[in-house]
């Protein structure tokens, strides 16, 4: 059996758990966001902080794996890896910005099942994190967010049932489907992650 070592750098794992810290606070920001009476335009600004700070971590990875001459596991798995942590939070952007921008004042009230997702999401990518170090006890988290995932696909399809019912001007239905999309992108983002981990902890064990 082959044995494989490598040195232990911890700040590989110190950046994935803090890019994955960017997603809870993206997903509390996104719940503020589609809530009733708040600053939008407030919000939307936070929200571009974080999704800046994001970014920051992203690039702080790839920089680290660019100046280290061995990775605690394998380079293309980190760059994957980053690049989940890093698409999920451009979708609550982009979820968030569409909101603002099209001066939606009332959403469905299915959203608010999307939204609980992807918050229940961003607790668990954020916790599943200092797993990396030693790769074991992750496969509950990679199923649970699968079963989130097939949540939210559910809450996504009647969203769009109800907005095709007549009950909507075809304009709004344009924008709201817009959003939806955006958080229905979201929740698939994490799942993408989750499968990524998954392949990491198989290669890696």
């Amino acid at each position: 059996m082959r044995l494989k070592f490598r040195p232990v750098d911890a700040s590989f794992y110190d950046l994935f758990s803090e890019s994955a810290s960017h997603l809870v606070v993206g997903a509390q920001l996104l719940a503020e966001m589609l809530g009733d009476g708040n600053d939008r335009e407030g919000i939307a600004s936070r929200m571009r902080d974080a999704e800046h700070a994001a970014d920051e971590t992203t690039h702080a990875i790839v920089k680290r794996v660019n100046s280290t001459f061995v990775t605690p596991f394998d380079r293309e798995d980190i760059y994957a890896l980053a690049s989940a942590l890093d698409d999920v939070m451009d979708e609550m952007d982009e979820a968030v910005d569409l909101v603002l921008l099209y001066g939606v004042t009332t959403l469905p009230t299915e959203t608010s099942e999307q939204v609980e997702v992807l918050q229940r999401c961003a607790e668990l990518t954020a916790e599943a994190m200092p797993g990396l170090a030693t790769m074991s006890s992750l496969d509950e988290y990679w199923i649970e967010i699968n079963r989130l995932e097939n949540a939210g696909d559910r809450s996504y399809r009647r969203i769009l049932a109800n907005l095709f019912a007549g009950d909507y001007e075809a304009i709004e239905v344009i924008k709201l489907k817009d959003i939806v999309e955006s958080l229905e992108s979201a929740i698939d983002a994490f799942e993408k992650v989750a499968n990524i981990l998954e392949q990491i902890a198989v290669k890696e064990s």
